[in-house]
């Protein structure tokens, strides 16, 4: 085999060799057979994929209905439940579960869990059997029917604001509670053998496979594939295919999105991992289990990935052989084909082979997941501008937010094995990182592109079509800014493999349309690069420098009276008028001056009036909001300067005015260094794609670029060609598209080499 890295897959020539000690615990089977409608879970011939596949035989452990539960968990849960129980109430093990449910009554225990669902609904299952009460602990991801599955099984459900683990620190936490009992999966320092328990409690499963393969083929499985959420069921698999006179092969399949075991592999070592969100909830864990890692480190010979996509063609392909599986079971085909194509020889794949595949979960429902294969920036472009991403604060009927995006964005990067980490300081207005990281020693560059649009009202026709008509792709965001996104997305990911000493950074942000919410905790999290584009739109130009903008309220005031008594009333909108016609003023004075090379002259205007209560009062106060529009060199105290000397004016020479001044917001005019060296390699890589020098243009509006140069990060912006930003019609050219990926890929090449 080439030494060069498999994408997605990791291979352990060692595997083959290691072995464990220890048989299973004979009482395990025995407690499980005596459960209330036990029976074997069937294997189901998968003769069309072993065809495709060119292998002997795949058989798929069917555990989409286990003891009345739509998924295997209930045999570990089942059998550490009951051990814990009769541990704390110092009964033997000889103890049947209707005499435990009775020696349990009132003495005050209750179990805890953390779940993305299933082990969570198998732990309240046996509370259900056992009358203990169970509090199950989940995710914030975890669907609404996920959790009425829960529920109904009497238990109290509670959802934690954050991802698996902090689910299960919180269960832990709780758990802490006189007569409490953790029935967890994961292991960690000092909580290990309840988790063994669950482990020796998924051997019945492997028990029964090794039976029904060897009267269905004549022997135990040569392969077994094993879904991996925290490795407990990986854990079993390994313990029991690698003893003594075994010589089963075994992969281990994980979402893209949350690849810890492969991650930890790699590294030779355990390794806590961000992940973002999956459809394979029961897969969704960012920590391997410390009890499971050393003979998963050891025993594993294939670890790979797959995303929600794969994992959903393969539930769609398993119905055509009546098997109704949920996205985590049918994980292990996705894998099996994942792996086959990559690295046809990793598993030693021959003629006779017979592969064991094993099927986690039963069908349910779940979002159905979009491809993230795409590898060219028109199709790239195309599926963005389909997912509505419209900033809620920009809209009266409010709009979609960026949740759905930065998922897609999220996935994508995972499926290309990008670090990536989703910020999300407010909540559902998530951001997306994601790293290529370099061999060291390289300078470092960051693309930062907004994952937001202004609102889908007043647009003619579909604004999520993504349709190519003439030469441009049409919908909201096309031009401002999917467009750009996909762009950096395919040159970050192209240049990825090239072997570069620096770290290649994606950063696609929430908010830019209105707030900057996201680049501004991008920069708070201590996210910095040597340099960066930003690729707004510029139709092929090359921008290095943008206008900033203060935000001011004027609070004219007046004195309320009745409109039949001037005497006493102080009109605050007609004060306001000698105001408005200074601001005027004002404007044709900036005018009239001297400008900056590339932006011109700065500018203002009113763009609120708000002032009365009705027409028969006089108002007793009117509020102006001014925006200035600023070029380099003019700072928020310039601006603030110049309004307060029209307004003191105005108090010194105009009857009963008075006013309050008040700064609202700011962002700083942005204008990048024409002579640096990263400016100047950008507009030879330009030039090298156009053909031609680039013009170089400075643009009237504002843009994240200023608060990344404010952060001391160097910065210019570059993006596509096309039209209607903000307007009733968007597209995007698709010529343009492929031009900026490859400016961008050469930029990248060259800078982080």
């Amino acid at each position: 085999m080439s030494s060069k890295p498999i994408p997605r897959t990791y291979v352990n020539p060692s595997a083959s060799s290691f072995t464990t000690s220890g048989d299973p615990d004979p009482a395990t089977r025995k407690f499980h057979e005596q459960l209330p409608g036990y029976a074997p879970t069937p294997i189901v011939s998968l003769e069309g994929v072993a065809k495709a596949l060119g292998v002997g035989h795949v058989l798929l452990k069917n555990e989409s209905e286990r003891l009345g539960l739509p998924a295997f968990k209930i045999l570990g849960a089942s059998w550490a439940a009951y051990r814990a129980v009769a541990e704390a109430l110092k009964l033997s093990l000889q103890v049947s579960l209707e005499e435990l449910a009775a020696a349990a009554n009132g003495k005050g225990l209750a179990l805890y869990a953390a779940t993305d669902g299933n082990h969570g609904r198998a732990v309240a299952r046996m509370g259900k059997l056992l009358g203990i009460p169970a509090f199950i602990y989940v995710p914030k991801t975890v669907p609404l029917p996920t959790r009425g599955f829960i529920i109904s099984e009497g238990a109290t459900l509670q959802v934690v604001s954050g991802d698996y683990d902090m689910a299960v620190d919180k269960a832990y936490d709780d758990a802490k509670t006189p007569g409490g009992i953790l029935i967890q999966d994961t292991s960690f320092a000092g909580y290990e053998d309840i988790p063994r328990w669950i482990v020796d409690g998924y051997t019945t499963m492997l028990l029964e496979l090794d039976s029904q393969c060897t009267q269905s083929v004549g022997r135990p499985p040569d392969v077994i594939i094993c879904p991996v959420g925290v490795g407990c069921l990986a854990h079993a698999v390994v313990q029991h295919y690698k003893s003594p006179h075994k010589h089963t092969r075994i992969m281990t399949v994980e979402p893209d999105t949350a690849a810890c075991l492969r991650t930890s592999l790699r590294a030779g070592e355990m390794k806590t991992i961000p992940t973002s969100r999956t459809v394979m909830d029961g897969l969704y864990c960012g920590t391997v289990s410390s009890l499971a890692w050393p003979l998963l480190k050891g025993g594993v010979d294939v670890s790979t990935s797959v995303s929600d996509r794969e994992a959903h063609q393969a539930v769609h392909d398993l119905l055509e052989y009546g098997v109704k599986a949920g996205p985590c079971g049918a994980a292990a085909l996705a894998g099996l084909r994942n792996v086959t194509s990559l690295a046809p020889s990793a598993l030693n794949l021959g003629p006779d082979t017979v592969v064991a595949l094993l099927c986690t979960e039963g069908t349910r429902t779940y979002p159905v997941p979009l491809d993230v294969s795409l590898d060219d920036p028109v199709t790239l472009t195309q599926q963005l501008v389909r997912i509505d991403s419209s900033n809620p604060d920009l809209s009266a009927a409010g709009g979609a937010g960026e949740v759905r995006i930065a998922e897609y964005v999220a996935a994508w990067l995972a499926h290309r094995e990008f670090e990536v980490h989703v910020l999300e300081g407010t909540p559902d207005r998530p951001s997306v990182v994601g790293v290529a990281k370099g061999s060291g020693g390289g300078k470092s560059l960051m693309f930062n592109g907004h994952i937001d649009t202004v609102t889908n009202a007043g647009y003619e026709g579909d604004p999520l079509s993504g349709e190519i008509v003439d030469g441009a792709i049409h919908g909201r965001g096309a031009f401002d800014m999917k467009g750009g996104v996909a762009a950096c997305m395919v040159a970050a990911a192209r240049a990825k493999g090239a072997g570069l000493r620096g770290d290649v950074i994606l950063a696609g942000v929430a908010d830019e349309e209105n707030l900057s919410l996201g680049t501004e905790e991008l920069l708070a999290a201590g996210w910095r690069a040597d340099a960066a584009i930003i690729s707004e739109p510029s139709y092929l130009q090359v921008t290095l420098a943008h206008r900033g903008f203060a935000w001011f309220e004027v609070q004219i005031h007046g004195k309320a009276a009745h409109g039949s008594r001037p005497e006493l009333g102080v009109d605050a909108i007609v004060k306001a008028g000698h105001f408005l016609v200074e601001l005027e003023r004002l404007g044709q004075c900036l005018q009239a001056g001297e400008g900056h090379a590339f932006l011109g002259r700065g500018t203002v205007h009113a763009g609120l009036v708000k002032g009365g209560e009705e027409p028969s009062s006089y108002p007793a106060l009117c509020t102006v909001t001014v925006e200035r529009r600023t070029v380099p060199g003019e700072t928020d105290a310039v601006v603030e300067a110049e309004l307060r000397e029209i307004l003191d004016q105005l108090a010194s020479t105009v009857p009963n005015f008075s006013y309050t001044l008040k700064r609202l917001t700011s962002r700083a005019p942005f204008e990048a260094d024409t002579s640096s060296a990263f400016t100047q390699l950008v507009l030879k890589h330009v030039q090298t794609v156009l053909g031609k020098d680039p013009v170089l243009r400075a643009e009237p509006f504002w843009t994240d670029a200023a608060l990344l140069a404010n952060a001391g990060v160097q910065s210019v912006l570059f993006g596509v060609d096309g039209g209607g930003a903000h307007a009733a019609r968007e597209w995007a050219t698709v010529q343009s598209l492929e031009q900026v990926a490859t400016a961008l890929e050469g930029v990248v090449r060259e800078w982080c080499a």
